[in-house]
């Protein structure tokens, strides 16, 4: 079976956490800062909260960005559940942005259309959640604009981003998020078996995510609300959450993150192979925005005959090619129905979806693999 993403672990990161094993400290010690500083030193970001998921994280920058019972976060249909649920974690609304029918990103026009609905209605969101569908930046600056004239916070699922950049800046800078989070899921860039990272430039956002990762607990003597009665003394300050990433966790992402410049290097050679070996096709694929650097997490390719999508997928899984679908629309998960959603609330995201199939891309795909998988998609295309 050929997967569609795979980690890639060498001798380096194994040793890296049999050194941590050797250590004192397995969680709670310093190679989580490490990685965090690390992190925020490859992005270009003043603060880095590690967590055990990107999910976690999710959840932490929503409760940090003060989303509660009665307000609303606006996301993408097209993206994996956390980025909706995040908001359900909290007790608030959620609601969707069909999406632009060439990037499969959140359509900007489609954001600005609803929002000056919600504006004339008094429904507008408190956070709106752009997601960099595949490892392609969206235009967050035109988001940004659009925050700063209705007054919501911003918070970037780059769950598919990491090395990616937008113009001059690399994504997880924040330059136009108040939070962005990363995934380091085996399949994802690095890896750190499972974790994700929130970035951002506000100091208050990383302490209160901080707090709320561990149990609501502080043991740092600025931050303690009574007098210290002694070296033992540590206060729950608010009900928060075990979320922390181990050592042995951060220590494999530290490492990892030394090779994931080569990484991404290979990820778009394999990209831009797949562009020459599929060219001609009866398919189309994610249209480029200009002036942005992709990451290539995913490389997903759309029929143009969408009839015929179970009939490719299943022509590529019985040849060994782990293909899949990214993704089934959120609002049309039944958890969602039961919320009142419905087929046809967002047109072009389901269109998409009637057509997508996801092709194996990951820094150990070789090229006869790789050519094994077009010969097998242009043989169920003929």
């Amino acid at each position: 079976m050929i997967p569609y993403g795979r980690h890639d672990l060498d001798a380096q990161d194994i040793e890296a956490v049999v050194d941590v094993l050797r250590s004192d400290w397995l969680t709670q010690g310093p190679m989580v800062p490490r990685f965090e500083e690390a992190v925020a030193s490859y992005c270009g970001a003043r603060h880095a909260v590690a967590a055990n998921s990107a999910t976690s994280a999710l959840h932490l920058a929503c409760l940090a960005l003060g989303l509660g019972p009665g307000d609303r976060l606006w996301t993408s249909p097209i993206t994996f559940v956390a980025s909706a649920n995040c908001a359900r974690y909290c007790g608030a609304e959620v609601d969707f942005v069909d999406i632009d029918p060439d990037t499969w990103a959140l359509s900007i026009p489609a954001l600005a259309e609803k929002l000056e609905r919600a504006h004339c209605a008094g429904r507008l969101p408190k956070i709106v959640v752009p997601v960099h569908f595949a490892g392609q930046p969206c235009d967050v600056r035109a988001i940004r604009e659009l925050a700063d004239r209705y007054g919501f916070r911003v918070l970037e699922d780059a769950a598919h981003a990491l090395g990616a950049r937008d113009a001059d800046a690399p994504v997880g800078a924040c330059r136009h998020a108040d939070i962005t989070v990363f995934s380091f899921h085996p399949v994802k860039h690095i890896t750190t078996g499972e974790g994700g990272m929130a970035m951002t430039l506000d100091a208050a956002l990383a302490a209160r995510m901080r707090l709320l990762r561990s149990h609501g607990i502080t043991r740092e003597a600025h931050a303690l609300l009574a007098s210290s009665p002694g070296g033992w003394y540590y206060e729950q300050q608010t009900l928060g959450f075990n979320y922390r990433l181990t050592d042995i966790q951060a220590a494999l992402g530290l490492s990892q993150l030394e090779r994931l410049n080569a990484f991404l290097a290979r990820r778009r050679e394999l990209a831009a192979r797949y562009d020459r070996l599929l060219d001609g096709l009866p398919l189309t694929r994610q249209a480029q925005r200009p002036r942005v650097s992709h990451a290539w997490h995913l490389y997903v390719i759309r029929l143009q005959e969408a009839a015929r999508r179970q009939s490719v997928f299943e022509a590529l899984r019985a040849a060994g090619i782990g293909a899949q679908v990214h993704y089934i629309p959120v609002h049309l998960q039944p958890y969602y129905r039961q919320l009142g959603f419905k087929p046809g609330d967002f047109p072009v995201a389901e269109s998409y979806y009637a057509g997508a199939i996801t092709l194996p891309l990951h820094p150990r795909l070789t090229e006869a693999e790789q050519e094994r998988v077009a010969a097998v998609l242009k043989e169920s295309l003929a």
